[in-house]
């Protein structure tokens, strides 16, 4: 199944872009975050362990050695020819902008690098480190913001120990969009006290606000969080394959053409993740979900063909 056919997938606007494959390098750059080291809170988001996501957590080499040793493995595995910085673990604007800027031209140091991509929170983006991002793309840089909203409603935020608000999240992206930067904002379907239906009211939210991306993740309980805890107990539901499918179906298909999904689905090894056990396996989730749209593309050609207005209609190009 080719999601670019349905879906406006972050791999094919860079592809459109630039004329070739670009794909994202992860970095640890050995930040930390205030809601870890009790500037916002400790302990963190319940959700949160690291090392779910980013494999760099016990030696963590230097910035142009990470990039270097991803471009081998992604440039062999993806045939990728250009790729982007990714600062991708803890909260990566979360210090001066002298440090921040020594680490992202290491980043950028590297042939073949040809942008960043810089995942944080909104109550980390002041205005320096937003003049900092734009003076990359004023110089030709791609550059991405990745704002973690991961809901919209507050009581959920807080339920999850998240640490701001969804009135944080409106700031930085004002703030951002009057920079002309492109954001990235990352959502959490399933999280405990909030119906799988809300993602689609927090997408909405965040495509008012001008997002240029979305990236979904299903949720899921890893070991070492203070939500596996919580799951043990009974206090955490997690959802079916099926019901993040649905949902993520229908964040794409209401989505503007020109918006750009990063991600469609999240996972963790097996060694970490509690549950779901689908989560484990993300290309079946990924074709489920090309699967779901080729289906709904086809009844709705065909519920057109029928009418009695005959109109050609080729299948629904959700993203581009």
């Amino acid at each position: 199944m080719n999601l670019t056919q349905y879906v406006n997938t972050f791999g094919g606007l860079m592809r459109a872009r630039h004329g070739c494959k670009v794909h994202k390098v992860s970095i640890n750059a050995a930040f930390t975050c205030p809601n870890r080291d009790s500037t916002k809170g400790i302990g963190g988001c319940t959700f949160c362990n690291n090392a779910s996501f980013n494999p760099n957590t016990r030696r963590i080499p230097g910035v142009e050695e990470q990039v270097r040793a991803g471009q081998a493995v992604v440039g062999r595995q993806m045939n990728a020819r250009r790729f982007i910085a990714y600062f991708q673990a803890y909260t990566n604007t979360y210090g001066d902008v002298g440090t921040l800027a020594a680490l992202y031209d290491s980043a950028l140091s590297v042939p073949g690098v040809i942008g960043l991509s810089v995942g944080t929170r909104p109550d980390c983006v002041p205005d320096a480190v937003l003049d900092l991002l734009a003076s990359y793309r004023d110089r030709g840089y791609e550059v991405w913001l990745e704002l973690g909203l991961q809901s919209a409603s507050d009581a959920v935020l807080r339920r999850v120990n998240r640490g701001h608000d969804v009135a944080c999240y409106r700031d930085a992206m004002k703030r951002a969009r009057r920079r002309g930067l492109q954001v990235c904002t990352h959502l959490i379907v399933g999280l405990p006290g909030e119906a799988p239906e809300a993602s689609l009211g927090a997408a909405q939210l965040a495509i008012e606000q001008g997002t240029d991306g979305l990236k979904l993740h299903p949720l899921h309980v890893v070991k070492g969080t203070r939500m596996a805890r919580e799951w043990k107990q009974g206090q955490v539901p997690v959802l079916s394959q099926s019901e993040y499918v649905d949902i993520v179906c229908s964040i794409i298909r209401a989505a503007p053409e020109d918006l750009s999904f990063h991600r469609l689905t999240g996972t963790a090894s097996r060694e970490l993740l509690l549950a779901p056990d689908w989560c484990a396996h993300k290309w079946s989730v990924l074709n489920l979900i090309g699967d779901r749209l080729a289906g709904q593309a086809a009844g709705e050609s065909a519920i057109v063909g029928n009418s009695s207005r005959r109109i050609e209609v080729s299948p629904i190009i959700c993203r581009g």
